[in-house]
């Protein structure tokens, strides 16, 4: 009998939500929001933005047995910053498409994120907002096609 996967502890989650945040949102309020970072470090680039392909599968229905949908191209990204505590945070970014200053901006924001003295501060001055905004786009795009839907039915000719 197979178990159910453990949840993953709060730091986990937090940092997939913030991943999930930073890799969805658009570049230009990436960079607004980092001209708005108070006393910003000195990012060491571990590994500098690539650009490349992975192998996308879907579940036929959702639940269905795995196959592979297609490739798509991404960037990907890792930097090094110093806390204040003297502690050396790595951070990374990954994002669709060919995107390199979208996967550092991604990147920075996760090292920056990761120092609990900065997290709180950063997340609501700039999670929370991005992921508002990417709700009411995700609310918008869903009204817009549900405007958009036809329904097609079956007329029985009379016997």
């Amino acid at each position: 009998m197979a178990s159910a996967a453990p949840s993953p502890d709060p730091d986990t989650a937090a940092r997939q939500r913030w991943m999930r945040v930073l890799s969805l949102a658009p570049v230009d309020r990436l960079e607004a929001a980092w001209r708005d970072v108070s006393d910003p470090p000195v990012p060491r680039t571990a590994r500098p933005p690539e650009i490349g392909t992975a192998m996308v599968t879907g579940r036929a229905g959702g639940t269905g047995a795995r196959f592979n949908l297609g490739e798509m191209t991404l960037t990907r990204c890792a930097v090094a910053i110093d806390g204040a505590d003297g502690a050396t945070r790595v951070g990374h970014g990954a994002v669709a498409g060919r995107a390199s200053r979208h996967a550092e901006l991604a990147a920075l924001f996760d090292a920056l994120l990761q120092d609990p003295a900065r997290r709180d501060e950063l997340t609501k001055a700039v999670i929370e907002p991005l992921a508002a905004f990417l709700e009411e786009r995700r609310c918008d795009e869903s009204r817009q096609a549900a405007a958009s839907r036809v329904d097609f039915f079956t007329m029985v000719r009379g016997e």
